[in-house]
């Protein structure tokens, strides 16, 4: 009998431990979430800039001005539309002035943080002397991505007048902040 007994005990360790085994849970590692460092560039914009107008041998004319803007980025591509309302201060050359600019743009961006683009586009320019006339505008610039909702920037534009006189008549620069909405 004690034979009978230790056999049973003996298939029923067997026979349990095997269910047991059946049952062993392995965890599995989750693979990880990477995500960029980067902000992006798209979306809705608006900022202010400083900077000023050159033209050959006269001084210097500085400007003040708001943005309002929207890109449409497509990774690496980056292309928007922009609207610029600009005062330029009098100075011994020029009147006061002031400006209303829209321009289209188009460029890459280069990693998480920066873009880079061409831009160009027409406006209108009214002096406080009285002359009102158009113009247009073609140049490149550059932003910076500094946090998620605020970058920098610095535009360089080739500026032409319906004067019938040279094709540029002039540049300006600018540096701006934005805030990203």
């Amino acid at each position: 009998m004690f034979r009978k007994l230790a056999l049973a005990a003996a298939a029923l360790a067997v026979t349990g431990s095997a269910s047991l085994a059946a049952d062993l849970y392995i965890p599995e590692t989750p693979m990880p979430i990477v995500e960029s460092a980067g902000f992006g560039f798209e979306g809705l914009y608006a900022g202010v800039q400083l900077g000023g107008s050159f033209v050959e041998d006269l001084d210097t004319q500085v400007l003040i001005g708001g943005v309002i803007g929207y890109n449409f980025a497509s990774s690496p591509l980056l292309a928007g539309i922009e609207l610029q309302g600009n005062y330029y201060f009098e100075n011994d050359d020029f009147d006061a002035a002031g400006e209303i600019l829209a321009l289209a743009k188009l460029g890459f961006v280069v990693t998480d943080n920066v873009a880079i683009y061409a831009t160009g586009g027409v406006g209108y320019v009214w002096e406080d002397g009285g002359d009102d006339y158009a113009e247009f505008a073609l140049g490149v610039g550059a932003e910076f991505k500094v946090t998620e909702d605020m970058s920098i920037r610095g535009d360089i534009l080739g500026i032409g007048y319906d004067d019938g006189g040279d094709t540029f008549d002039g540049a300006r620069a600018t540096v701006g902040v934005l805030w990203s909405f």
